[in-house]
């Protein structure tokens, strides 16, 4: 692929819920190590460089043969250290990988780099899941998104989007599907059950009704170098200040993020609780010998 694709892996000590998380100790690794070496096994990643604004950070990277960068102190978010790594490379393209992905799928990486490589116009990208959990709809904590039949992303939420009226098309959601037309011959198989059958209008098509039609964002971003060069100068709007999410200033600006479906389950560490299960699905990939 003759193209410079960089991977850059933003790291702060600094965390409101879990001060210090990416130091954490995993499988005698710490998460950053975990990341690190996960991200450098996807096939277009070219380089990948760790990002950071502290001395231990620095350091205990150094230590485990990393490429890393002290960046200023001062930047909000993520992105914006990202740029500044971007700022001083040669990369085409670049992707920000979270560092509290211990088991970031190396494949999703690649999965979100393609259409970059593929369309010159695309100049931001990320992933989307289909989510199968019900409970994860209503959690403002899980990142919806909707997109076009291009995959160009519509909007992001921490709403549930799309809304679906429960008995829209005579079924919930979440209902498996239903007959088109009653048969009067059918019977039902339980003697003596009153539960009547459900039925349908004759004539009217029922809706295609897949498991779920509810995407959860997965935090992986492909930028455009000099796009995301650009982008922390971009004005905030409203939707972003009001979903507090980073990736609506794009859209409120113009720009289209082009999103592509994975099978990829994000696992990020956020708590000390988040951690004590990422290690135990570690412990036990150990144990079947899936390392």
């Amino acid at each position: 692929m003759p193209r410079k694709i960089l991977g850059v892996i933003p790291a702060r000590l600094a965390s409101s819920r879990f001060p210090g998380k990416v130091l954490a100790q995993i499988s005698s690794k710490t998460m950053l190590q975990h990341v690190y070496e996960r991200a450098s096994l996807a096939r277009y990643l070219t380089s990948t460089i760790i990002a950071t604004d502290d001395e231990q950070v620095y350091e205990v990277a150094r230590s485990f043969g990393a490429r890393v960068r002290m960046t200023r102190a001062d930047h909000l978010s993520g992105t914006e250290r990202v740029a500044e790594v971007a700022s001083a490379e040669e990369a085409e393209i670049v992707v920000n990988i979270q560092g509290d992905e211990p088991l970031i799928d190396p494949a999703a990486i690649d999965a979100a780099i393609l259409p970059m490589v593929h369309n010159d116009d695309v100049v931001m990208g990320t992933l989307k899941k289909r989510i199968e959990d019900p409970r994860e709809i209503a959690d403002p904590n899980v990142v919806k998104v909707v997109t076009d039949r291009a995959g160009d992303a519509i909007y992001f939420s921490r709403c549930p989007i799309p809304f679906l009226r429960v008995g829209q098309g005579g079924v919930p959601p979440w209902d498996p599907p239903v007959p088109a037309v009653r048969d009067p011959t059918r019977r039902s198989t339980q003697a003596g059950s009153e539960r009547p059958e459900r039925t349908r209008t004759p004539g009217i098509p029922k809706p295609e009704m897949p498991v779920s039609r509810h995407f959860k964002h997965v935090g992986l971003y492909t930028y455009r170098r000099d796009f995301l060069l650009e982008y922390p100068t971009l004005p905030i709007g409203p939707l972003e200040q009001t979903e507090r999410l980073e990736q609506l200033r794009a859209l409120e600006n113009g720009y289209r993020i082009r999103v592509v479906e994975t099978e990829y389950e994000s696992l990020g560490v956020d708590t000390p609780e988040d951690l004590a299960r990422v290690s135990r699905l570690f412990e036990a990939s150990v144990l079947r010998g899936v390392r």
